[in-house]
């Protein structure tokens, strides 16, 4: 949509503060570059300062609102491609995955380090091993790997992506705007 989402985003959470009220965090993308803030406590508290918001530039966001059921919420991460270059992403997660557990262990195993407790943070490391030659490959075959009741939002330098678990256990609906723009959310 037009620049100023983040704070469209702002006011989507704010409808949906009831929803977590443990943490809270925005990134936007301006022209591929992501920029983020995030913070433990209410979303007023989290952007108490107007600044914040007018920090996240550009015309696509994604945001969360965090209750806990697994772990500290991860936001945002960069990932390094084999030819060397680093691509940044951003990722919203409502749900918890049932092999959470054995799929961290293995990818602990394999080298990977975690920098949470989240099992948020599962996906972003499966997509990052993949072998597939595409992002969009790799996540279907991080999505293939995870199991239970997820809704995801994913943002790349380019592309917003939503997925669904398969048995659609957690809701995740997409709705367009008078402007145009469009707009998902789970819950």
């Amino acid at each position: 949509g037009p620049p100023g989402r983040a704070r469209l985003t702002y006011f989507g959470l704010h409808a949906l503060q009831h929803r977590g009220q443990e943490g809270a965090g925005i990134v936007s993308n301006d022209h591929g570059h992501l920029i983020g803030h995030r913070g433990l406590g209410l979303l007023t508290q989290v952007f108490g300062d107007e600044r914040e918001i007018g920090r996240l530039t550009g015309d696509k966001a994604i945001g969360h609102v965090r209750y806990a059921t697994a772990g500290s919420g991860t936001t945002a991460t960069s990932s390094r491609s084999s030819s060397g270059s680093t691509t940044a992403r951003a990722l919203g997660h409502n749900g918890n995955l049932t092999n959470c557990v054995s799929l961290r262990r293995k990818l602990e195993d394999e080298g990977a380090i975690f920098h949470s407790n989240s099992d948020t943070e599962v996906l972003m490391h499966l997509i990052r091993r993949s072998s597939k030659p595409t992002f969009m490959d790799k996540l279907k075959e991080a999505l293939k790997t995870v199991h239970g009741g997820f809704a995801y939002l994913i943002m790349t330098e380019d592309a917003m992506i939503g997925a669904l678990d398969p048995n659609g256990f957690r809701p995740l609906s997409l709705g367009k705007m008078k402007n145009g723009a469009y707009v998902l959310a789970s819950e």
